[in-house]
């Protein structure tokens, strides 16, 4: 039986399915695929909206009490053009789509997802909930059940779309604390089996080399005896001035911070969660030479309505904690559902002059890949290249919490 070369719609649909296979973090957010663009193609640089849900206070008793509807639209700009380019000859076009999927594809379409899913969890910056110890990889359950405890005091929702992507240290260390549990025993003994912790503590747990390790900023100041304060009163918004600092001591973006007396709320009913609220710093900041520092964090104090974070301001000389030690380095795991996060892309432009282009799109996995093949006379080789355009935002900070590692 004569061989026949394999056709683009062959390996473009074969490429997007390998694809869904190799993500790990992206696989378990929100994906949105614009088919706007579905007929020119749309160019890096360009945005589109994703929805974010709306919230609502609410109202006792029988008097009505209007709230303004405010479903808002999340800007996601379309800023990554993802790819892998090889070249192969005709003869191996003549390959069957399995074993051109397992020589060619897979090696090539490893390096794209590995790209997607490392800015994916670069977005750890964005999130304020935190759980673990820097520096010291967790080795008991507690940790991740404390995860899942701050996404239930932020009215996460409880269901099977909750995630926890960890680096391989840290699945190898929890995997073997569990070895000695006795029940359910078909779920530790499928973790004895693999090595991997599969579903457990809530969360659909999943190892990803891509995670990201987190440099705390340096410091001289005693944090921990309380030498650095509030500088004034802030009763809302994200901008806020600390001092006590000593001169060239900074923070870095990502850094989680506490203020004494500041506690986080539940969404829905408005309640203290009795724990401090968290803070990200959103930008270095460094102390001037008089020891004072201005600040940026994430979430901003709202500290009544539909969007409440705090239940109070901060008071002037509140004591500023910061979670781990001057320069310590750490892996960012996070636990997370799926609506804290967003993976957008759009159909790119199919190119003319070419041998072959191919687009495919999968609204279910919400991504839009293109496939395009030349054709080199003078060596018989035919250069192809794959490209998926897409862009991350951070949907809810709140349905995510980092662990540390």
């Amino acid at each position: 039986m004569s061989n026949t070369l394999l056709t683009i719609s062959q390996i473009t649909n074969e490429a997007l399915a390998v694809l869904e296979n190799q993500l790990t973090f992206t696989k378990h957010v929100s994906r949105e695929y614009d088919d706007t663009f579905a007929r020119d193609g749309a160019k890096i640089g360009q945005t589109i909206n994703v929805r974010k849900p709306a919230r609502f206070k609410g109202r006792r008793g029988p008097t009505i009490n209007i709230e303004g509807f405010n479903e808002t639209s999340v800007p996601v700009t379309l800023n990554q053009q993802y790819g892998c380019d090889v070249s192969f000859t005709s003869k191996e076009l003549t390959l069957d789509i399995d074993n051109f999927s397992e020589r060619v594809l897979k090696p090539q379409i490893a390096t794209v997802a590995n790209m997607i899913d490392r800015d994916g969890l670069e977005l750890y910056q964005d999130i304020y909930n935190h759980v673990g110890s820097p520096g010291t990889t967790p080795n008991t359950n507690l940790t991740y059940l404390m995860a899942g405890v701050k996404l239930d005091n932020e009215a996460a929702p409880v269901d099977d779309q909750r995630t926890c992507v960890i680096n391989p240290l840290a699945q190898a260390v929890i995997s073997n604390a569990n070895l000695t549990l006795q029940n359910p025993a078909k779920t530790i003994s499928d973790q004895y089996h693999s090595g991997r912790m599969g579903r457990a503590l809530g969360f659909k747990f999943e190892m990803d080399q891509n995670i990201v390790a987190h440099k705390i900023g340096t410091y001289a100041a005693d944090v921990a005896g309380g030498a650095v304060l509030a500088n004034g009163a802030v009763s809302a918004g994200s901008s806020i001035a600390l001092d006590g600092w000593t001169s060239g001591d900074k923070l870095n973006a990502g850094d989680i911070i506490t203020f004494a007396g500041v506690y986080a709320v539940n969404p829905q009913n408005r309640e203290s969660t009795g724990e401090l609220r968290q803070f990200v710093v959103t930008a270095n900041a460094t102390a001037d030479g008089s020891g004072n520092m201005n600040i940026s964090v994430s979430p901003s104090i709202v500290p009544s309505g539909q969007n409440q974070t705090v239940t109070g301001g901060i008071a002037d000389n509140a004591v500023v904690s910061v979670f781990g030690s001057s320069g310590v380095t750490t892996p960012q795991g996070l636990a997370f559902h799926k609506n804290a996060f967003t993976f957008a892309s759009a159909d790119l432009e199919l190119p003319s002059g070419v041998w072959m282009a191919k687009r495919v799109t999968s609204k279910r996995l919400g991504i839009s890949m293109r496939v395009v093949k030349a054709y080199d006379i003078t060596n018989d080789r035919a250069p192809m290249r794959i490209d998926v355009l897409g862009g991350w935002k951070t949907l809810r900070a709140e349905l995510a919490a980092r662990v540390s590692g």
